[in-house]
């Protein structure tokens, strides 16, 4: 699908409906992939940002497939912000623990009055 878009952007054009809808099916491949990194996904959100233009272009607002990619748009930044979040939060994590070799450090504020708890 890749490969196929810049063809269907150069026969077709860029407001051809099969060029829109190809480039709307491909960027929900992206962002509905498990596996899709955060650069598919932002590929997939760039994508559907400038079809969700261009379909308002020319189809305008209240247009079913306007509409659908407005949809689709949002649940992908949902998706993306999401993924962005949990790497931020395991950054975190990882910057926190390492050098740690596994154990767990608890300060002496951490430990105050717990002495007798183990």
């Amino acid at each position: 699908m890749r490969k196929m878009i810049p063809v269907a952007r150069r026969v077709l054009g860029e407001r051809h409906e099969h060029t829109l809808n190809m480039r709307w099916i491909y960027a929900r491949a992206l962002y509905a992939d498990p596996a899709a990194t955060l650069d598919d996904l932002r590929e997939g959100m760039t994508l559907l940002e400038e079809t969700e233009r261009t379909a308002r272009r020319v189809l305008g607002s209240a247009h079913p497939f306007t509409e659908s990619v407005e949809k689709t748009s949002r649940k992908s930044r949902e998706v993306l912000s999401a993924r962005e979040g949990a790497r931020s939060i395991r950054e975190a994590v990882e910057a926190m623990t390492s050098g740690l070799d596994g154990k767990l450090v608890l300060d002496d504020a951490t430990t105050q009055g717990h002495e007798g708890d183990a």
